[in-house]
């Protein structure tokens, strides 16, 4: 099971590695020395780092509240999706009970 990371580790954790970006060749390097330093996963703060640049804008990708809107939105989808399933289903049960040839 994955560590949760409070939002202060990971705002520190990323301003740690963007601070000292300019002594490394890729995001990757720069995380991959820092992670244990920081006790954090060097992919978990690879990934932190690459959404906040997104977020800065410097790189491009959707926004972390673009992110947390699609994530809403599937979630809808999906009750709605169970919802309409409910519905169809009924009305074929009440479709059965009301046929007059079945009486």
């Amino acid at each position: 099971m994955p560590k949760q990371y409070t939002p202060e580790v990971k705002s520190r954790a990323v301003s740690y590695v963007m601070d000292r970006m300019d002594r490394y060749k890729s995001v990757y390097a720069a995380c991959a020395e820092m992670a244990p330093k920081l006790n954090v996963g060097k992919e978990s703060l690879r990934r932190w780092v690459l959404q906040a640049q997104v977020d800065a804008g410097e790189r491009t990708g959707p926004s972390s509240e673009e992110l947390a809107e699609i994530k809403a939105l599937k979630s809808k989808v999906k009750d709605l999706e169970e919802a309409n399933e409910i519905l169809k289903a009924s009305a074929i049960f009440f479709a059965r009970e009301l046929d007059p040839r079945r009486h």
